[in-house]
């Protein structure tokens, strides 16, 4: 009984176990880490020898809609680069959270490969897709959060009735949980008042997390299979810890 109950829990284990979501958390958090944002590497220096360092890796590894649509090869590889890179701590462990939360059950879904590159593909193109609406933009754009819009997209065709911990600012943060089909398109309608009312300028991308969102979305509805029934819960916000 007990070895039956141990190949079980293997089983499970080896279920649930989501390789790709941990390898992206883990990068992002290496990257920022040793990068001169998160002011703990000594070899950046302090002060404004640090800002300046801040700028400049911004603006090499970030992308810049302005060179970007120059079409200079470099600039193409930046879609890629940004994704890992984050601008604050605040920056990096909101956008964690959310791919912890909701990334686990997508990859399970969709398998490890697929995951990887609907993942990256998603993310690149929502950046893309900022870039081009902001072609005259000189400044730069950096995250995750178009990737992991495509996630939260997949995640509500793929499970809509999944239950959702949300914190919502304007309910004094009362954790309430609510179906991902009530929780997601919500926090897609405060995008896109969000980015209905921004200026071009220095901010958060919500037009990168509409597109991200609405790419995962389609990409889940047309390749990855019909909705689940498993009514399984995750905690996240919704409000100022957005990605």
């Amino acid at each position: 009984m007990i070895d039956t109950w141990g190949r079980a829990a293997v089983r499970l284990l080896r279920r649930q176990a989501a390789p790709v979501t941990y390898a992206l958390i883990a990068t992002c958090c290496a990257v920022f880490l040793l990068s001169p944002v998160s002011g703990l590497n000594p070899a950046y220096g302090t002060g404004e020898t640090l800002v300046a360092a801040q700028r400049a890796y911004f603006e090499r590894w970030g992308v810049v809609p302005v060179e970007l649509l120059s079409g200079k090869p470099r600039a193409a590889l930046t879609l890629v680069t940004a994704l890992f890179v984050h601008g604050s701590w605040l920056h990096l462990l909101g956008n964690m959270l959310f791919l912890y939360v909701f990334g686990v059950m997508v990859e399970e879904r969709m398998g490890h490969l697929q995951y990887a590159l609907f993942t990256v593909g998603c993310g690149a193109l929502a950046l893309l897709g900022y870039a081009i609406a902001h072609a005259g933009s000189p400044g730069t754009l950096v995250g995750a959060s178009g990737a992991i819009s495509a996630v939260l997209g997949a995640f509500l065709h793929l499970f809509p009735k999944a239950r959702v911990t949300s914190l919502f600012p304007f309910l004094f943060f009362l954790p309430l949980r609510f179906p991902a089909w009530v929780v997601l398109p919500f926090w897609v309608a405060l995008q896109w008042v969000a980015a209905s009312q921004q200026k071009q300028g220095p901010g958060v991308a919500y037009l990168a997390h509409l597109v991200g969102f609405g790419l995962g979305f389609c990409y889940a509805w047309g390749r990855a299979g019909r909705p689940s029934t498993v009514k399984s819960s995750g905690t996240a916000t919704e409000g100022d810890s957005q990605p």
